[in-house]
């Protein structure tokens, strides 16, 4: 029987929730400092300790997923804590399009897979030099927001990059992708794409909480010119976001542009969960600055369903129990290969 493995972080509680109510056997690979953390939840049948989640890739680790037929389910801590290479030489069959993973990691690649898939995109700023307005400076990866910072101009820019250094937030070698700043309220577009039934589904909308930017808000501008401090992007938590529904048409068209897009750009295409990311303006223009080409930890508000998957599902629907119910389905009749890599 297939069971349902993941990293001890980000969703793994609400992935590990979901396969258990699907009847699935649930394994968990777990650093040895939050395993008290884990220990609480009893629908984690079994804790892989590990030192360091790196260790996902050694034989040992790799032995006991197999033996318990174990598909792993990838969310933004594998691709924070893993490069690419590592990624891609994991032996244990991966929910969903592990290639497509690189194309998240790599903000060059990124960028071209939002771009075919025509969703409006925020001007790239190829150098410092070039900084001409108000630019969103961001690092590799799934960083979760750290290291972010906003710039002016090429000497707010350099001061900046120079402080996060000079702190260890980024290193002094580190490639940073730059791109004009796109103002408006903040949209995390949730979706599911079922290559089993070749459907799109809209799960659900979230914000982001950032710290310490959000704060700034409540401090008087006399007070912001006297701190030195870059101010961070760093996730902290999401909230529960519903559309106007006259937008929710756009939202499926750009759901299944890019699904097509990811299919003709990294076989077998975006298969799963993924989430297109970006901002509202005053006239309800989207802009989508980012993509996520798994699980995000967005999902994690509506552990119990969204609004918009109570129109989908007669009953409480998480993407956790989403994908589980995914994966079940594949093994009862043998096309697990159609819904991992």
């Amino acid at each position: 029987m297939t069971s349902i493995a993941t990293l001890g972080s980000h969703c793994a509680l609400q992935v590990l929730k979901g396969a258990k109510d699907e009847g699935l056997k649930t394994l968990l690979v777990c650093e040895k400092k939050r395993e008290s953390l884990y220990r609480r939840f009893s629908f984690i049948d079994e804790l892989i300790l590990v030192d360091s989640f790196s260790e996902v890739i050694e034989q040992k680790c790799q032995s006991t997923l197999e033996q318990n037929n174990a598909v792993i389910i990838p969310h933004g801590t594998l691709i924070a804590q893993m490069s690419s290479e590592e990624i891609e030489s994991i032996k244990t069959p991966i929910f969903g399009n592990k290639w497509i993973l690189r194309w998240e990691s790599d903000r060059e690649m990124k960028e071209k897979l939002m771009r075919e898939a025509n969703l409006p995109v925020p001007k790239p700023v190829t150098t410092p030099s070039e900084i001409d307005k108000l630019v969103i400076v961001k690092r590799q990866g799934a960083a979760g927001g750290k290291g972010y910072f906003m710039a002016a101009n090429e000497e707010d820019y350099n001061t900046k990059r120079n402080q996060l250094v000079s702190e260890g937030t980024i290193s002094s070698d580190e490639t940073l992708y730059i791109q004009e700043y796109a103002a408006g309220v903040l949209a995390y577009l949730q979706f599911f794409y079922s290559p089993l039934k070749q459907e799109l589904e809209f799960f659900g909308v979230d914000q982001r909480h950032e710290s310490d930017i959000e704060g700034l808000a409540r401090i008087p501008s006399e007070q912001q010119l006297k701190s030195k401090k870059v101010p961070s992007f760093n996730v902290i938590g999401n909230s529960p976001l519903v559309l106007r529904e006259s937008l929710l048409d756009e939202v499926y068209k750009m759901g299944d542009s890019f699904v097509e897009a990811a299919k003709r750009l990294v076989k077998p295409g975006m298969n799963g969960p993924f989430c297109i990311e970006g901002v509202y303006d005053e006239n309800a223009k989207f802009t989508a600055f980012e993509f996520s080409a798994r699980i995000v930890a967005g999902t994690n508000i509506y552990m119990d369903g969204s609004p918009y998957y109570s129109l989908l599902y007669d009953e409480p629907m998480s993407m956790g129990k989403r994908i589980a119910r995914e994966v079940k389905i594949a093994s009862e009749h043998n096309q697990l290969d159609k819904v991992t890599t």
